[in-house]
């Protein structure tokens, strides 16, 4: 996942709203947003290729979600799947802060990542090629596959978009998170950042929802998630034009 755009405890309804895009390849393979069954309390998409995901939430009100961070020097084609880091949070009983301390001493045998996870209570962030644990600070947070905030254009303006979107109404609607996510504006050159990557894909990845050969915009995701416990997950996925294959919608409200 590219760009995940989140509202902390900055709406008087709601705890945690998300607005996220997974930008991968299509070559790999995926399943929709379902519940996962199997025993697993997981809702959220499914890498069929590694078995993860990239962002999910459960009924007892955990909340988890991943980007890559963009380091193409370090990248080791060896190393283990990132997806799994969330999952393991989401079928875990740790509390946020306990998950992350305990992933910290194996964190490098990973490639670079950036892992938000959740529950009730706390919010918190983690990059392996950075600093350590982050406590999120109430907000509008923005984190794309560099640091977290970091002042690239799509997650300056995904952040100011958000901020608009969840003052404009009491009630924020999915459908507005949902097009300021298929915003398909490529920053102008002097604003792109130097991930190591050439500057042509640089151009067409600075665009909240990426349409490129052979890769782009899998799936935006919308995480409603209020005071009182009641989630919502919308989820629209794309072909390989960019066109929409179908959204799918679950509400749930947390227990235990």
């Amino acid at each position: 996942m590219c760009l995940i755009l989140l509202a902390y405890q900055s709406h008087p309804r709601y705890f945690l709203i998300v607005a996220a895009n997974r930008d991968e390849f299509f070559r790999r393979p995926a399943a929709p947003a379902a519940w996962w069954g199997d025993r697993s309390p997981v809702l959220g998409g499914r890498d069929l290729e590694a078995s993860g995901t990239w962002l999910g939430v459960t009924r007892n009100g955990r909340f988890a979600a991943l980007t890559n961070y963009r380091d193409p020097p370090a990248h080791r084609p060896e190393a283990p799947s990132r997806g799994g880091l969330v999952t393991g949070f989401l079928e875990s009983t740790q509390s946020p802060a306990h998950y992350l301390d305990a992933l910290v001493s194996q964190s490098q045998a990973y490639n670079g990542f950036n892992l938000l996870v959740a529950d009730r209570y706390d919010l918190l962030a983690y990059r392996n090629r950075g600093e350590g644990v982050q406590p999120l600070a109430r907000g509008i947070h923005g984190i794309s596959n560099g640091v977290l905030d970091e002042p690239w254009p799509k997650v300056m303006q995904g952040r100011a978009a958000v901020h608009d979107a969840i003052a404009a109404s009491d009630e924020p609607d999915p459908e507005i998170l949902l097009q300021l996510l298929a915003d398909r504006t490529q920053a102008v050159d002097s604003e792109l950042p130097d991930t190591g990557i050439d500057r042509e894909w640089e151009r067409l990845l600075s665009a909240r929802f990426i349409a490129a050969p052979g890769y782009g915009t899998r799936c935006s995701t919308v995480l409603l998630w209020d005071v009182e416990g009641k989630v919502r997950f919308i989820e629209r996925s794309f072909d390989e034009r960019g066109a929409e294959l179908g959204t799918v919608e679950f509400t749930f409200r947390i227990t235990g």
